[in-house]
This record gives structure tokens, C-alpha cells and sequence, in this order.
């Protein structure tokens, strides 16, 4: 596996003048993972190289082929031969996925190129876009204090180590209700970083997510909505706006969506009575 950044050579021009300048530059890596389940090729999803067993596991997960952690018997990250079986041509690394019992039925995997921009690519169509609700989201009962929720951004910055060298990353990040982080992760694809915060909870026996806050360093969309419906979580927070469809998503599974998430203040869109604006008088989750 290769390193999370690259360094490359750029030409610097600064107005007025101009100054001229080389410097070499860091760039965010974005390589192909192969995905194979039983020795079956089932994707290759472009990424930035980093808790690639936890990005597999919550690929999965997020695609109904696996419903939790004793699904998995094993995920192995090798190279393009190393796992002796053929598919993706040998190109980039490829995470081989032994299943605790053979899959016969329910969804079937996307056999194509994941790009980094890519969450439902693949569906076939509209009704394959609807989420399975696994857990009753209208259950918790969680109360976060706005303060809490405002000081998610910077805990989540701090933690972008990547990013603070590149500016190129995506970030997500899961917190408890009372404002502690509890996982970050970065990539290059929005759906990406999020599938690696699933898989982390799947493997560490967390899910369901409750109690707990889901934070995006971009935009609310619908397949992140779904991620965060899928994995318990009761709130998504985000830096940037939510589309329509995510917002009608959030209401209709009872997510708690926040979106322009930042200085301080906050947009809630959804779940409002789980977002205590006034002073913490309450205890989080009463």
C-alpha cells in the first residue's frame, strides 16, 4: 500500500508581479482498491490509502451484504497477486473478503469503478436508492447541547492530519453526546471517509451508533443521510447545506440533520427536539 500523500513538483505564481517559484507539493493520494468477496471480483473503488479494512467492512455493510461483524470471517489486504486469486488485473491493492457463510441471496454487489465522487453509483434504479431502516432511529432519545455540537468542527479538524498537509480531504468523524470524538477518518471520496467511520463501528461491536453524532466535512447528501440512517446514527451534522432528498430522508427515518455547521452557528433541518439550544440544563440522552 502506498503512502497517503504524494509529493510533486508545481510551478508557484504569485499576484501582482509576478513571482515565479518551484516548490514541491503534497499532494492527497488517490489509488484503486479491489474488493473481492469469496474470491469474486465485486468492485474497484478509488480511495486514499488508509483503514482499508475498515472502508471494506463498511462498503459492505452499507450494501446489505453484510449485516454484522460475525458476517466476516476474514478481510485480508494484499496486492494484485498476493491473495492468489485473479481480478482487477493486478492494479492497486485489493482487500479479499472471506464471508462467514456464502452469500445465495439479497443484494446483489456492484461490479464496476467506484469513483472517489461516488456513493449510488450503480443502482440500477430509483427503488434501489431506498434505505432499510435496521434500527428505529425514533428510539433515542438523545438531547446534544448546540454548544457541544458547535465545538464537533474544530475536534474534527485537529484530527485531520492528512488534510492539514494537503487541503484535499473529505473528513468524517463519530462523537459522543457529550461532544468527545471518538473516530476520524479521511479520504478523498465523502462516502468514502463515512464508510470507513461504519466500519470502524462494525468491527469494534459499536453498532448501533446510538447516543452518538455522525459529523461530514462537506455537504449533507442522500447516500451519506443513508450511511448515517443504516448505521443507528441519531444525528448527521455537516459543514456545508443538505440536498432536498436528504433532508426528506432524515425526516422520514427521524435523523436529526444539522447542516452549515460552523462559526458557531447552525441550521437544523430535522430532529430538532434532539438539539438543545438553550443552556445545559439537561443531561445528553435524558
Amino acid at each position: 500500500m502506498s503512502g497517503r500523500t504524494a509529493r510533486r513538483l508545481v510551478r508557484r505564481i504569485r499576484l501582482p508581479g509576478p513571482a515565479v517559484s518551484e516548490r514541491a507539493d503534497l499532494l492527497a493520494a488517490e489509488e484503486p482498491l479491489g474488493i473481492r468477496i469469496d474470491g469474486q471480483a465485486v468492485t474497484l473503488t478509488m480511495r486514499t490509502p488508509g483503514d482499508d479494512i475498515d472502508l471494506t467492512a463498511g462498503f459492505l455493510f452499507s450494501e446489505g451484504i453484510i449485516q454484522g461483524p460475525d458476517d466476516l470471517a476474514e478481510i485480508k489486504i494484499c496486492d494484485g497477486t498476493s491473495c492468489g486469486h485473479a481480478g482487477h488485473d493486478g492494479l492497486g491493492n485489493v482487500a479479499d473478503v472471506t464471508l462467514s457463510q456464502p452469500t445465495q441471496t439479497g443484494p446483489r454487489p456492484r461490479n464496476f469503478l467506484t469513483t472517489s465522487a461516488c456513493g449510488v453509483c450503480g443502482k440500477a434504479s430509483a427503488a434501489e436508492l431506498f434505505v432499510q431502516k435496521i434500527w428505529n432511529l425514533n428510539e433515542d432519545h438523545t438531547v446534544i447541547p448546540a454548544t457541544k455540537i458547535a465545538s464537533m468542527p474544530d475536534a474534527l479538524r485537529d484530527a485531520q492530519r492528512v488534510f492539514a498537509s494537503t487541503g484535499g480531504l473529505h473528513a468524517a468523524g463519530a462523537f459522543d453526546a457529550s461532544g468527545e470524538l471518538l473516530c476520524a477518518r479521511e479520504d478523498v471520496g465523502r462516502h468514502n471517509a463515512v464508510d470507513k467511520i461504519v466500519g470502524w463501528a462494525l468491527r469494534s461491536g459499536r453498532l448501533p451508533m446510538r447516543g452518538c453524532v455522525l459529523l461530514v466535512s462537506g455537504r449533507a447528501s442522500f447516500e451519506l443521510v443513508s450511511k448515517a440512517v443504516l448505521a443507528g446514527f441519531p444525528m448527521l451534522a455537516a459543514v456545508s447545506a443538505p440536498s432536498s432528498l436528504a433532508a426528506d430522508l432524515a425526516e422520514q427515518t427521524g435523523l436529526t440533520l444539522v447542516g452549515f455547521l460552523r462559526g458557531g452557528s447552525m441550521n437544523i433541518y430535522t430532529g430538532g427536539q434532539r438539539v438543545l439550544a438553550g443552556p445545559e440544563s439537561r443531561s445528553p440522552g435524558k
